[in-house]
C-alpha cells in the first residue's frame, strides 16, 4: 500500500548543534509496505499445537506458547488463531464450560493460571493480532456424556445433546442451543483484548454415509410449519447463529472482528449456476448447511477464509478456480477475502503436494491479487514447523521476508490515530536507537519505516504501544556505512494509519541528526 506525504523543506542538526541543510526533505515520502493479512492456526482439540500433551505444568506450558508466538512472528506472521473452546469446554475460566481436559489431562480441572489471558498479552506483546477460535456445537468425541463432568452443560441439558457418527454435538435446531453458544462467545469478547473471534468449518457435522443428523424431532417442533423443507431450516438455524454471534460482538466492543473459515466450496455448479465450477463431494450449503452466500450479503463478518485446500491440478476442486470464485462472491462487500492453506498436506502421497513450489506458489497467486485477496492463513503451525519441503524456509527467506501490515476495515472504523511526535535517532552499539512520543491514546502499535536516498520508506518493523507516550525502538541492522533516515507512523487496532512523523536520521555513534 503506497502512501505519498510530503514533508516540508528544513534541516538536520548534528549532535553538535551544527546546522545541516537536507534538500531532500523537499521529496515525497513513498511510504510503501504490503497491505496483507499473515496468519496462522494453532489448533488446541487433541494437543495438535499447544500444549504438546495434557498434564504439563504451568510453565512448560507457558514456555511452550510463547516459542510458537516466537516462531509466528519470526516467519513474518502478523497474526495468530488460536482454539480456545476446542469443544464445549475452555482455555479459560467460564460460566459455559468446564476447564478443557487438553490442558491437564482431566475435564474440569483448572491447570492453575489463565491460559487465554497469557497467550493474548504474549501476543500483543509480539504486535500479533489475536483471533479467538471457537467450535459452536462440537461436544467432543465422547460418544457418552456420562464421561463429561458433572457440571458439563451437555450433562445439564441433555436434550440440547445430538450423538452422531459417534461423536456428541449440541444440536443446532434448538433455541436455547444458539442462545447458549452466543452468549458463550461473548463471554470471551467481554473478558478479554481479542482481536477477532473466529470460527471455521465445523457447523453441522460432516455427513456420516447412509445417516442423517439425528434432528428430526427438533424439526417437527420448531421447524416443518415453516419452512418448505430440513435443509432450508437447518440453513436458517446456523444464519440466525451467525446473525445472533454478530450483533453480540459488535453490542460489546464494536471494534472486535469476527471472521469464519467455511470448508471451500459454497456450491457446484450443477446445483446452482451462480455456484464454482467444481464437483466438490461435499458442499457448504448442501452437506453442511452453511449459507456462506448469505453471510456476505448480509453483513454478518467481517471476514472469510475459504478452506482451499486443494492444489492448482486438482480437477474436482482447482485453487486457482475456487479462489477467483470467491473474489467473486465477495466483490464490492464490507468483508474481507482470506484464504486457508494446506501445509499439513505437503509431502502427502499426492503428486501435486510433492512440488515445493505448490503451496508458494498459492501465497503468490494471493499477493497478485491484492485488493482482492486480503491474505492467508495456514493451518497449522506445528505443519510449517517442520519445514515441509522447505515452506519454513521459504516463508522467512523469501514469501514473508519482509514485514506485513494487516488490511483496515474501514466500515467498522476508518479514523487513523495522530501521528508520532518528537522522533529522535540516535547511533548505538546495538544499531541506531529511535525515540519518540504517542501522540494521543489511539495508537495500538506503531510502524516504523527506514527512508532511502529516493524518499522511498520501506516498512522495517512494527512496535506494540505500551499504553504510555514515549515509544522506541532498535534498527539493529541498520548500514553502518551511511545516514540512515526514518519515520514512523501509528495504527490503531484496526489498522488505520497516521501520516509520517518528521525525519529522523543518524550517521556513526556520534551525530544525531532530526528534522
Amino acid at each position: 500500500m503506497d502512501d505519498r506525504k510530503t514533508l516540508q523543506a528544513g534541516s538536520f542538526l548534528t549532535a553538535s548543534g551544527d546546522e545541516v541543510k537536507d534538500a531532500e526533505q523537499v521529496k515525497p515520502i513513498q511510504r510503501s509496505a504490503d497491505r496483507q493479512l499473515r496468519a496462522v492456526w494453532i489448533a488446541t482439540a487433541w494437543n495438535i499445537d499447544w500444549p504438546s500433551s495434557p498434564g504439563l505444568k504451568k510453565e512448560k506450558q507457558q514456555q511452550e506458547m510463547i516459542s510458537l508466538l516466537d516462531e509466528a512472528k519470526n516467519l513474518g506472521m502478523n497474526a495468530v488463531i488460536v482454539q480456545v473452546k476446542p469443544g464445549a469446554d475452555a482455555l479459560y475460566p467460564s460460566q459455559y464450560g468446564p476447564w478443557s481436559d487438553v490442558l491437564t489431562g482431566k475435564q474440569g480441572q483448572s491447570p492453575g493460571y489463565d491460559p487465554l489471558a497469557f497467550m493474548v498479552e504474549e501476543a500483543h506483546k509480539r504486535n500479533l493480532e489475536f483471533h479467538a477460535w471457537f467450535n459452536p456445537y462440537r461436544i467432543g468425541s465422547v460418544k457418552d456424556s456420562d464421561k463429561l463432568t458433572r457440571d458439563h452443560p451437555a450433562r445439564q441439558n441433555p436434550g440440547w445433546v445430538a450423538s452422531y457418527a459417534g461423536k456428541l454435538y449440541f444440536n443446532p435446531g434448538i433455541p436455547e442451543v444458539r442462545s447458549f453458544v452466543t452468549a458463550s462467545i461473548a463471554e470471551v469478547v467481554k473478558n478479554y483484548d481479542i482481536d477477532a473471534v473466529h470460527m471455521d468449518d465445523y457447523f453441522y457435522p460432516y455427513p456420516e454415509k447412509g445417516k442423517d443428523f439425528p434432528d428430526d424431532a427438533a424439526y417437527q417442533r420448531y421447524g416443518k410449519s415453516g419452512y418448505p423443507s430440513k435443509p432450508a431450516w437447518r440453513r436458517d438455524n446456523v444464519n440466525k447463529l451467525v446473525q445472533d454471534i454478530h450483533a453480540a460482538i459488535k453490542k460489546e466492543k464494536p471494534y472486535v472482528k469476527f471472521g469464519i473459515s467455511p470448508f471451500g466450496v459454497w456450491r457446484n455448479q450443477n446445483m446452482d449456476p451462480s455456484g464454482s465450477a467444481t464437483t466438490a463431494g461435499t458442499t457448504n450449503y448442501d452437506t453442511l448447511f452453511a449459507d456462506t452466500r448469505a453471510w456476505i450479503n448480509a453483513g454478518w463478518i467481517d471476514y472469510i477464509a475459504p478452506q482451499l485446500y486443494w492444489s492448482f491440478g486438482y480437477k474436482p476442486a482447482a485453487y486457482d478456480k475456487l479462489a477467483d470464485w470467491w473474489v467473486q462472491e465477495t466483490a464490492g462487500k464490507p468483508v474481507q477475502l482470506y484464504i486457508g492453506h494446506a501445509p499439513f498436506k505437503i509431502g502427502s502421497d499426492s503428486p501435486d503436494w510433492n512440488n515445493p513450489s505448490e503451496l508458494p506458489d498459492q501465497l503468490r497467486y494471493n499477493t497478485e491479487r491484492a485488493g482482492q485477496i486480503g491474505g492467508s492463513i495456514l493451518f497449522s503451525l506445528k505443519d510449517i514447523r517442520r519445514n515441509p519441503l522447505g515452506l519454513k524456509t521459504r516463508l522467512n527467506e523469501e514469501i514473508y521476508a519482509s514485514p506485513a501490515l494487516v488490511p483496515p476495515m474501514p466500515w467498522l472504523d476508518s479514523t487513523p490515530p495522530e501521528p508520532p511526535a518528537d522522533l529522535q535517532a540516535a547511533s548505538t552499539a546495538d544499531g541506531i536507537r529511535l525515540n519518540w512520543q504517542a501522540a494521543g491514546s489511539e495508537a495500538a502499535y506503531f510502524a516504523v519505516y527506514r527512508v532511502d536516498e529516493g524518499g522511498g520508506a520501506r516498512l522495517l518493523d512494527t512496535v506494540r504501544s505500551t499504553g504510555g507516550e514515549a515509544a522506541s525502538y532498535t534498527d539493529k541492522t541498520a548500514p553502518g556505512d551511511q545516514t540512515v533516515r526514518y519515520v514512523v507512523t501509528a495504527l490503531d487496532r484496526l489498522h488505520n494509519e497516521s501520516t509520517t512523523s518528521r525525519i529522523a536520521a543518524a550517521a556513526g555513534p556520534s551525530r544525531v541528526a532530526v528534522q
